[in-house]
Formats: structure tokens, C-alpha cells, sequence
């Protein structure tokens, strides 16, 4: 035998709503209550603040345990660092190069890697594959081996451009200095660094420049271990 209990409001002793139904809406208990589900398992396919946009799960101190994908409108949420990237100069060069616009390849060392899709690279010209805040580094390697003089201000530069490489600014800078000695070979090092906020990934790109006041200055290029070298992580969502 079957039987159906029809009321539009289930109330306590003393008088409280415990259930309510009003407009297809359902209200369990009130303002200040604790409602406890002992079970194992509460179905739904939808959970909104009762006001406002503020939605609480748990409380300081509780672990919330969520099992699967957890998406925002649709795409899944990503923790942490999802892209880092680095690329390496192969061959040395001497003198300038505005840009250095060939010869890099992505670190392949046998413990090297990469997350996520990486940068794509097209004579000298880096391509971001998704938009977010970024960090690129920039870190150039410089020699000499002749007395023709000491050379005081070679520097490297990053460069971004925000409208597919049509304009380049000059984001970050730094400066060295190789003492040059005759038949011995001098060695200096730079780097410098950047904050890049992204916002399209289709039209923002990065390349990189050394120049040097004396033409028998090299850059250091090398094909089996990171020397000059470019870094690219994203940091998290533009």
C-alpha cells in the first residue's frame, strides 16, 4: 500500500519551520540552523549562495576532499605552474645580433624538460601559447681572446611585442663588461628578467638582442648544455 502526504510547510514543536515549500522552492530549517546529513552521499546538480555571490565550503581547519575534475564554466582548473619553457643558443656568434634570430632549439638535455604545449619558435621570434602573467629571463654568455681592447658595454635586452611583432618594446636590459687579454680567452655573463602580462596569446611575442662596442666580442652558443638561454613560466591568469 502506497500513500502520499501532501503539506506546504513541516514545522517543529515549538512552532519553527522545519520544511517549507513556496514557488518551487524548498527551504530546510532557518536563519542560524545546522543542518547534518549523515549520510554517505547528497545528490545534486546545482549548490548557490541563499544571498549574495559568496558560496563557503568547510570551514578553517576542514579538508575538502573534491573527487574529479573541478571546472570553472566549463574548463577544467588548472593548480600551480601549467607552462615553463626553455630554449638555448647552439652556435656562437660575434658582434651584434638585433635579433638573434637563428639557431635556438628547446633544452633536450636527457634530464631536461618542459610543461605543458611550450613555446614555439620562428627565426628568433617566440610565440606564447596562452595568455597569463609570465616570467621570461634572458641570460646571454660573452667572450673574447684577443688585446684590441676591453669592451665596456655589451648588453642584452628582451623584447615583447603586443601587436604580432609589427612594434618591439624594450622591457628589460643589462650590461656587462669582458676584459680582453691577448691570446687568452675573457668570459662574462648577464641577465636580465621580466613580468609580462599576456593578453593574447596570438599577437604577443618575445625575441632577444645582444650588442657589443667591439666587434671581436662573441656570444656564447653551445648545443649540450644551457649557456645563452631564454626561460618562459607562467606565473598564473592574466
Amino acid at each position: 500500500m502506497t500513500a502520499i502526504l501532501k503539506v506546504d510547510t513541516i514545522q517543529d514543536t515549538s512552532g519553527n519551520n522545519i520544511i517549507n515549500e513556496s514557488s518551487d522552492t524548498i527551504t530546510i530549517g532557518a536563519a542560524g540552523d545546522t543542518i547534518d546529513v549523515p549520510g554517505t552521499e547528497v545528490k545534486t546538480n546545482k549548490v548557490s549562495p541563499t544571498s549574495g555571490t559568496s558560496l563557503q565550503i568547510g570551514d578553517s581547519g576542514d579538508t575538502v576532499n573534491i573527487v574529479g575534475t573541478l571546472q570553472n564554466n566549463g574548463s577544467a582548473l588548472a593548480g600551480g605552474i601549467t607552462e615553463a619553457d626553455t630554449w638555448r643558443l647552439t652556435t656562437s656568434f660575434g658582434g651584434d645580433a638585433n635579433p638573434i634570430n637563428s639557431n635556438w632549439e628547446r633544452a633536450d638535455d636527457a634530464t631536461a624538460g618542459y610543461l605543458g604545449s611550450g613555446m614555439t619558435q620562428s627565426s628568433g621570434v617566440f610565440t606564447f601559447p596562452s595568455t597569463g602573467i609570465w616570467r621570461v629571463a634572458f641570460n646571454y654568455a660573452l667572450y673574447s681572446n684577443n688585446s684590441s681592447g676591453d669592451d665596456r658595454a655589451p648588453n642584452g635586452t628582451i623584447e615583447i611585442s603586443s601587436d604580432s611583432g609589427s612594434n618591439y618594446d624594450n622591457v628589460s636590459r643589462v650590461f656587462a663588461f669582458v676584459t680582453t687579454i691577448s691570446g687568452n680567452y675573457t668570459h662574462n655573463t648577464g641577465a636580465c628578467f621580466a613580468m609580462i602580462d599576456v593578453t593574447n596569446a596570438s599577437t604577443f611575442r618575445a625575441r632577444f638582442t645582444v650588442d657589443t662596442l667591439n666587434s671581436n666580442t662573441s656570444t656564447y652558443g653551445d648545443s649540450t648544455f644551457n649557456n645563452t638561454s631564454a626561460e618562459f613560466i607562467r606565473l598564473g591568469d592574466t
